[in-house]
């Protein structure tokens, strides 16, 4: 049985701002779970509306594992840092099938909103 799939598509991603309560933070988080023995090879790709993709951002997911990369903070061993505000989608490719969904805390309003966004999988 297979448990994930190999490629995800993310197409919202636009970093909201930190906010001013430090006890939430505006962010957006890429969260991955590998329900496999062997581990995960990731990449992720960042495609831009007005710049060259950026990608060879890796990280290792062990098997029967899950993980939240918080893109507000650097990503990968490059250290990549996203623009507040900068529209892009995130392609994420394994070697292994994983799950993955993206999620948003936006805290630009009183009513702050946390939500999931779905991705396409193939």
């Amino acid at each position: 049985m297979e448990r994930g799939k190999k490629n995800w598509v993310f197409c919202d991603g636009y970093l909201p701002p930190h906010g001013d309560n430090p006890e939430f933070e505006g962010h957006e988080a890429l969260m991955l779970t590998n329900l496999n023995d062997a581990k995960a090879k990731i990449e992720l790709v960042f495609v831009f509306e007005d710049k060259d993709p950026i990608g060879g951002i890796f990280y290792d997911l062990d098997g029967m594992r899950t993980t939240c990369v918080r893109m507000d903070k650097p990503l990968g061993d490059k250290g990549l840092q996203l623009g507040v505000s900068e529209q892009y989608t995130v392609w994420v490719k394994s070697d292994v099938p994983i799950c993955a969904c993206f999620g948003r805390l936006d805290v630009r309003q009183t009513n702050m909103a946390y939500y999931s966004v779905p991705g396409y999988s193939f």
